[in-house]
């Protein structure tokens, strides 16, 4: 069996996020970054699955972006994939969900890969698009927001979440992918012997120019903070006076109470 990981690498959710020089994106500058959460639930299953079925399959992971890319990658080796795979890519931020899956399934389409795991969506970009778009392009099954994962005799049993909570059981024979939801399980912390193993690894950089074919069909014509839209009240003091002046203040500034 032949697994594929897709991962990408973010900023720390934590950082203190400014708008660049040219509005279209972030100042990368003075950001902490890390791997994409949800892509931390994908690697976990992906090396799960590679010790349930006695160290057989395969593991592949890939990240496309700028020379900083290498360190989640190394991670991921750290956590048991078997190679990495760095598209190259200085100026990914502004590809578009298309372009990227596109990169993604022109390296994976002589692999043979059976089984690709990703994210259910990034943590900066929140599309929820590269995933589905790869497993189309490849003409793989697929299936999304994962919270469980089964495999048996060439059968993908995965249990989704839906809205409202609602949980629902879906098969899919291989070749598949499939998209990671938080919670699908615990990521592993990597080990300083597992560390010490990662770095003789195979380690694959390849330019996006060789892979990328597709022109972009989404452009980021603005990006901006919120507009602030008015001010907290902190209402402190006896309770009883509390709750008069909140009551004044929903009269006042609202039809809650009339």
């Amino acid at each position: 069996m032949k697994v594929l990981v897709c991962i990408k690498q973010v900023p720390d959710m934590e950082s203190r996020f400014k708008v660049n020089g040219s509005g279209d994106w972030y100042d990368e500058a003075d950001l902490a970054y890390r791997m994409n959460e949800y892509d931390e639930y994908a690697v976990e299953q992906a090396v799960q699955l590679k010790e349930q079925l006695g160290d057989a399959p395969d593991v592949t992971v890939l990240s496309i972006g700028p020379d900083r890319v290498g360190d989640p990658l190394k991670k991921a080796l750290a956590m048991g994939c078997d190679r990495a795979v760095h598209i190259h890519d200085p100026d990914s931020c502004r590809k578009d969900p298309w372009q990227i899956a596109d990169m993604i399934a022109s390296f994976a389409k002589d692999k043979s890969f059976d089984l690709i795991f990703t994210g259910m969506q990034s943590q900066d970009r929140g599309s929820a698009q590269v995933g589905v778009t790869v497993a189309e392009l490849l003409g793989h099954n697929c299936t999304t927001t994962l919270v469980g994962f089964g495999y048996a005799d060439g059968t993908v049993t995965a249990k989704r979440e839906l809205e409202g909570g609602i949980k629902s059981v879906v098969r899919l024979p291989l070749p598949a992918l499939v998209t990671c939801q938080l919670g699908l399980n615990v990521p592993r912390y990597p080990t300083l012997p597992n560390i010490m193993k990662a770095k003789k690894k195979e380690f694959l950089t390849v330019p996006a120019a060789e892979l990328l074919r597709e022109e972009p069909a989404v452009a980021t014509e603005k990006l901006y903070p919120p507009m602030k839209s008015g001010s907290a009240v902190v209402l402190e003091g006896d309770l009883a006076q509390v709750a008069d002046r909140l009551l004044a203040i929903l009269k006042e500034k609202t039809t809650v109470v009339k």
